[in-house]
């Protein structure tokens, strides 16, 4: 089998790309697949060699055979210079804002940020001295607006988290690179399939590589990347602080990122057959999935987007709590959980009032965020179904 040239690469589809990417067999006696390497220690042959740090490894925190292969395989698929793994998403997004921030600096954020981003944000960045401001995801390029002399960074998420607005990244982009702010986004709803984020002006993109690489709710990995400008800076903060990944994980997530374009389709296919379903229910308000026409987001992600993943919210009429409880409760197939991107549907209530600041949150009632899995379509129905029979024979 012939190795395949960076050339050759960039000429494959996404989907061959995924089965190719971050992995030599020739390198690995004829396997397959690049094996789990766990370890610290890396030994030098003499001592010229370890005087001058040479080799291709030089201790576990920069690297593994393992590691080294997701990166790469990231590496390629988001169109990045290079790419850090980190334990969890959440550590993604603490390493990657680390990166561009310091003490006196000004962050700007999406209102409809990942609430553990919020939270980070007002926690530990406001002791280390960095000043946070949201923004209405609606202001496209008008967020230029909000910029002071230190700002440093923006931060954005599209679709929001749980609410679904979608932000204009482009001219977001183009307005913050003429001051010279870092773009900031997290990707993890679209993944680099289909949201190219370095192409769309993002100088570094974080993905909860826990969801759709991992594919199975099994595992915890943060993907972090970054274009020519700005890997450099993100490979030192990570060095200088070593939030290792796992190798089990990143072998798990390996074997995932080789299905990773076949299940997203599905998934795609599935959310959006049940959005519509659902959305057609006469206990529903709204649903929000920026594919759908009827979504207010739809246009952006028309022109922005190459394709949706198995999560959307749903805003119901009003109901009352125990009318909510007989709809959640004894449903079969939907389990009750946070996170998503696994083979399992999910749903979760969800309220975002309380941590809103730039935009309001006042739905006529209760909301729900559905990750549609790889169940049967009829058989989701069919549950749901029951459900809210369930919910309209409490008074």
């Amino acid at each position: 089998m012939k190795k395949l040239t960076e050339e050759d690469r960039r000429k494959l589809a996404v989907s061959t790309q995924l089965v190719h990417a971050g992995r030599d067999p020739s390198e690995q006696h004829g396997f397959v697949n690049t094996p789990i390497y766990r370890g610290s220690t890396v030994l030098y042959p003499t001592y010229d060699d370890i005087l001058h740090r040479r080799g291709r490894y030089s201790y576990g925190t920069k690297g593994t055979p393992t590691i080294e292969s997701l990166e790469t395989a990231w590496t390629q698929l988001a169109g990045a210079a290079g790419t850090v793994l980190l334990p969890s998403g959440l550590a993604a997004i603490v390493v990657a804002l680390q990166t561009c921030l310091k003490a006196g600096d000004h962050l700007l954020v999406t209102d409809s940020v990942y609430r553990p981003t919020r939270e980070l944000c007002e926690g530990l960045l406001r002791k280390f001295g960095v000043e946070t401001t949201y923004f209405d995801p609606a202001l496209g390029a008008d967020v230029e607006q909000l910029f002071r002399a230190n700002t440093t960074a923006i931060l954005t998420e599209a679709p929001g988290s749980q609410s679904f607005e979608m932000q204009d990244v482009p001219a977001i982009a183009e307005v913050a690179h003429r001051r010279g702010l870092c773009v900031l986004m997290d990707n993890t709803w679209a993944t680099p399939i289909y949201f190219p984020p370095h192409a769309r002006g993002v100088d570094i993109a974080i993905e909860a590589g826990t969801k759709y690489l991992s594919g199975g709710s099994d595992l915890l990995m943060g993907v972090v990347s970054a274009n020519a400008e700005w890997f450099p800076r993100l490979r030192k903060t990570f060095d200088l602080t070593a939030p290792c990944a796992g190798p089990e994980d990143a072998f798990l997530c390996l074997r995932g990122i080789r299905t990773m374009a076949l299940r997203l389709r599905e998934h795609e296919s599935q959310a959006l057959h049940m959005a519509r379903w659902i959305e057609a229910r006469p206990e529903v308000h709204q649903v929000l999935h920026p594919a759908l026409e009827s979504c207010p987001g739809h246009a952006l992600w028309k022109r922005d987007f190459l394709g949706s993943s198995g999560l959307f919210s749903v805003l119901l009429k009003p109901a009352s709590p125990a009318q909510l409880a007989a709809l959640l409760d004894d449903l079969k197939l939907f389990g009750m959980g946070y996170s998503w991107g696994g083979f399992e549907s999910l749903v979760i209530p969800f309220d975002c009032a309380t941590y809103r600041t730039a935009t309001t949150w006042a739905p006529p009632g209760p909301a729900l965020r559905f990750h549609i899995g790889l169940e049967d379509l009829e058989d989701l129905k069919a549950d749901l179904d029951a459900g809210f029979a369930r919910m309209r024979r409490v008074v």
